[in-house]
């Protein structure tokens, strides 16, 4: 991967992928609650990717918006 990329082409990257991983918590949340009763394995699944896709959604927040986003308390 050789590309050079300017600040606002890196900005830009960077907002898409958080609008992904804050589409993933999403998805991934609703599957958590989706098979919470029937299928206990997959939903620990699903809690682990939430929390997973939490944490990059965080990462990429404080990148983008330094000091904004209150910081939680770990799980």
């Amino acid at each position: 991967m050789t590309d050079v990329v300017d600040s606002d082409e890196l900005l830009r990257r960077m907002h898409r992928a958080r609008a992904v991983a804050k589409e993933q918590v999403r998805l991934w949340r609703a599957r958590h609650e989706e098979l919470r009763a029937t299928d206990e394995e997959a939903a620990r699944e699903a809690a682990t990717r939430t929390v997973a896709y939490e944490a990059v959604l965080r990462t990429l927040d404080e990148i983008i918006a330094p000091g904004r986003r209150p910081s939680s308390p770990p799980r």
